[in-house]
């Protein structure tokens, strides 16, 4: 498949001067309403793909194959730019080298790599970060393993909840020298953390789980924040959703009785019905 014009569009994004929220995206449905509501990006997070993928927290027992398995699955099912969360890269600088030859290949827009230690180290019981010259070689590594330019890459830190403001400022400033597209900072909670960001760096702002001060995209756009991540609320109603279906289902609820279920109109939408029945006729003699 050809994934340029979305990985255009997602780069105009970055380039212009609005902040958006992505739309939280787990499979090829939830891609496709994002995209129908006229979300101008799709978010797949690595604790949304251990959930869907294997019903596990996120620690990191996800493997490459699968993310990217997903990914491929998501993106095939839509023009939707992603962006993703490609947590450490799966290993050291080698292993994010080929994660960006993976996801690149799975027709993702965008992808953060970030310099937490993991999988969590034994013996460890907070959160810990890499080296800063650790994490230089990774983005490093990523950039270099990148075919198409038009893929962007994303350094991405929680130095600020972990280390402090002055050294996510240090990596920032350290992975920008490296060469990657854009800045991913986890952990921003005030406006005087965000204006010492956005003074110190250069390239446009990702900013994980906004929220008090941090709402105002007017606000976030003029401090180069061009994608401010709400948190991954949908896959959550989602599985309250099935929950509560199963639940009345096993208590006794007649099916026609069942509440918040999609109608017919827009299982055919969601599923693509209409091209179908058109490719049907056109091949099958329907």
């Amino acid at each position: 498949m050809h994934w340029n014009d979305r990985r255009t569009r997602f780069r105009a994004l970055l380039a212009g001067e609005r902040c958006v929220h992505p739309g939280s995206v787990y499979d090829p449905i939830s891609a496709r309403i994002a995209e129908d509501l006229g979300f101008e990006i799709g978010m797949f997070a690595g604790s949304v793909a251990s959930m869907t993928v294997l019903g596990a927290p996120d620690l990191i027992v996800l493997t490459l194959s699968e993310f990217a398995g997903q990914a491929y699955r998501i993106n095939r099912a839509g023009s939707l730019p992603l962006m993703v969360d490609a947590d450490h890269g799966y290993g050291n600088a080698l292993n994010a080298r080929r994660t960006v030859e993976e996801l690149e290949t799975a027709g993702v827009c965008g992808l953060s790599l970030e310099d937490t230690d993991l999988p969590t180290p034994y013996g460890t019981t907070k959160p810990r970060l890499i080296s800063i010259e650790e994490g230089v070689g990774k983005m490093k590594a990523a950039l270099g393993g990148r075919q198409d330019p038009t893929l962007c890459i994303a350094g991405r830190t929680s130095a600020i909840s972990i280390t402090g403001l002055d050294d996510a400022i240090a990596r920032g400033r350290a992975y920008e020298a490296a060469g990657v597209d854009a800045l991913f900072f986890v952990g921003v909670k005030t406006r005087a953390e965000l204006d010492a960001i956005s003074a110190a760096t250069r390239l446009p702002l990702i900013l994980g789980g906004v929220s008090g001060d941090l709402t105002d995209l007017g606000y976030l756009g003029a401090r180069r924040v061009r994608i401010a991540l709400q948190g991954h609320q949908p896959f959550a109603a989602a599985v309250q959703a099935v929950h509560a279906t199963l639940k009345a289902l096993r208590d006794g609820t007649p099916p026609a009785k069942l509440p918040g279920v999609a109608s017919a109109d827009l299982m055919k939408k969601v599923t693509r019905d209409g091209d179908y029945a058109r490719w049907t006729k056109d091949f099958l003699g329907g």
